[in-house]
């Protein structure tokens, strides 16, 4: 079993170099076409490992029930690209810090995954950060309505997903799911979850 509590920053960096493909909340469902041309949004969401607890852990958030795009669910704090971010990893830092308090200088950048498709219609950049020194989150209660932490050894152990299903537009949509207490994590969060430990355990 891979073991992420010793030296978890050389095994994170090891597997964003390992080559990978860009995913898709449609990865599951060969069968779906999507309509071309698609016009993609770019976002940028981090993926923090908290380094200062007991055991890594990654940082999550609840979203509100108010939002207009994925209400409720879990997701990394993150958000749509704006024209002033100069890069993924400005426009996911500059959302964390909106969403939950983070300073932009805490969180040590490795580098990103490749790009997420989502049915909403977002192209993603998973930007993945480690922290070294704790922090207090502050949840902006318009988008956030709890910051949680789930630790990475669950995350990245591939037993833990699951593939569930819904209907979506009439027809049935499959998804990863990675439940953990609680908390009911699933589509675009696990999907880009089960790319980083699909690359752990290459």
């Amino acid at each position: 079993m891979l073991d992420l509590t010793r030296d978890p920053v050389a095994q994170l960096r090891m597997a964003l170099e390992r080559p990978g493909q860009a995913s898709s909340d449609f990865d599951l469902n060969p069968e779906f076409r999507l309509k071309e041309p698609r016009l993609l949004r770019p976002a940028g969401v981090l993926i923090t490992v908290n380094l200062t607890t007991e055991v890594p852990k990654v940082v999550l958030t609840k979203r509100s029930s108010a939002l207009k795009n994925h209400p409720g669910q879990i997701a990394f704090p993150g958000g749509k690209r704006e024209e002033f971010d100069a890069d993924a990893a400005a426009n996911a830092l500059r959302e964390a810090e909106e969403e939950i308090g983070l300073p932009r200088a805490l969180p040590r950048i490795l580098g990103t995954l490749p790009t997420h498709e989502t049915v909403t219609g977002f192209e993603v950049t998973p930007v993945l950060a480690v922290l070294e020194d704790p922090f207090a989150p502050v949840a902006d209660p318009s988008e956030v309505a709890e910051v949680f932490e789930v630790p990475l050894t669950h995350l990245m152990d591939p037993d833990n997903y699951l593939i569930e299903s819904r209907i979506w537009r009439g027809m049935r949509r499959h998804y990863f799911t990675v439940p953990y207490g609680p908390y009911y994590i699933w589509g675009a969060t696990a999907r880009m979850l089960r790319q980083l430990a699909a690359r752990l355990e290459a």
